[in-house]
């Protein structure tokens, strides 16, 4: 029997190496969104406003460097009194964090809280500044196909060079607050950030992913959500190589069987005091739909339930006796159900 989990991607420590150019939007054709390049003239204003979010946000983009560790990764700051949203993993078993900016000037942050589940943290700027600083966009509303520009210190601080400029694609969202770009990464890249095309800070980098082409961010969702929580300090969740297993995934309470002929996800279990048994989920439904979006085998549920939230109400399709059904199921917090198992 399976649960609700699956596998997903390697951390960051992985370390490759490529070149960046901006010569390969030519096969990308864009000027906003996800609007479509077709002259030279797009390809010109879609420069210039990659050049643009470069030269808006660069001064923020600092790499974090810890002296007793060893590690390095980047963040990026987005208040005047030295704020630093980063990868929760870059600054993991650290309280105070050298922070280097692109001119080479270094200062000393303080390590805030974290939450490991969604791979975010903050850092503070001792000095009181003022700092330059972006300005916070959204995560959530992102789609596949919405153009994105990566930023961060590539192979860790360099004072030869300012951080390298990534520019790529949406590739998918979730699970959870994660979501994939085709914007190369590589060791240090991880906390930098990830802007749109108006310069609005969307996500920091998380990990990279098996290919290249497909690499994880944290939403900066996920960071409004927890904001006072990290402000003080707090740190938490379980930093997870699958993170279908997260635990502030969402799920339905359920064991899924093995594939039967029959298109669907088969009941196997259903756990007590599960939003699933509480809907009337019964061992031996047959999944078949989750708001009318068809299933055919468990992998496709799991994708379907990490892109909603905790707290969503799904229509479930289900087959039960040769008899078409359908039961509405909120969905709850992983840690919240096994919380006591």
């Amino acid at each position: 029997m399976l649960d609700e989990t699956g596998s997903w991607c390697r951390l960051c420590e992985v370390k490759r190496i490529s070149a960046v150019a901006l010569g390969s939007i030519m096969s990308f054709g864009i000027v906003s969104a996800r609007e479509p390049a077709n002259s030279i003239a797009d390809l010109v204003k879609l420069e210039t406003k990659v050049s643009q979010v470069a030269a808006k946000t660069m001064s923020a983009t600092v790499a974090l460097v810890s002296e007793k560790t060893g590690s390095s990764g980047s963040g990026v700051l987005v208040t005047a009194d030295g704020l630093i949203l980063t990868a929760a993993h870059v600054v993991q078993g650290m309280s105070e964090v050298d922070v280097y900016f692109p001119d080479g000037k270094k200062w000393l942050g303080k390590v805030l809280g974290a939450n490991y589940s969604k791979d975010i943290g903050m850092v503070k700027m001792i000095e009181a500044g003022p700092w330059p600083h972006v300005e916070l966009g959204e995560s959530k509303p992102l789609e596949a196909g919405d153009w994105v520009v990566a930023l961060g210190h590539s192979a860790g601080f360099d004072p030869a060079r300012t951080p390298p400029i990534r520019f790529g694609r949406v590739m998918s969202d979730g699970p959870g607050n994660f979501f994939t770009t085709d914007c190369t990464l590589i060791g240090g890249d991880s906390g930098g950030p990830l802007f749109d095309l108006d310069g609005k800070l969307v996500a920091v980098n998380s990990s990279i992913g098996w290919s290249w082409k497909n690499n994880n961010h944290a939403g900066v969702d996920g960071f409004r959500e927890d904001w006072d929580r990290l402000i003080k300090g707090q740190t938490w969740g379980t930093l997870q190589m699958n993170p279908l297993a997260n635990p502030e995934t969402p799920v339905l309470g359920i064991g899924m069987g093995m594939r039967s002929r029959a298109k669907g996800v088969p009941v196997q279990k259903v756990e007590p005091n599960s939003p699933a048994a509480a809907a009337g989920v019964r061992v031996g439904d047959l999944i078949r739909s989750v708001d009318g979006e068809p299933v055919r085998e468990g992998s496709d549920l799991q994708q379907v339930l990490v892109k909603r939230e905790v707290g969503d109400r799904v229509k479930l399709g289900i087959l039960r006796a040769s008899k078409s059904l359908e039961i509405e199921v909120e969905l709850v917090k992983r840690e919240e159900l096994y919380k006591t198992r």
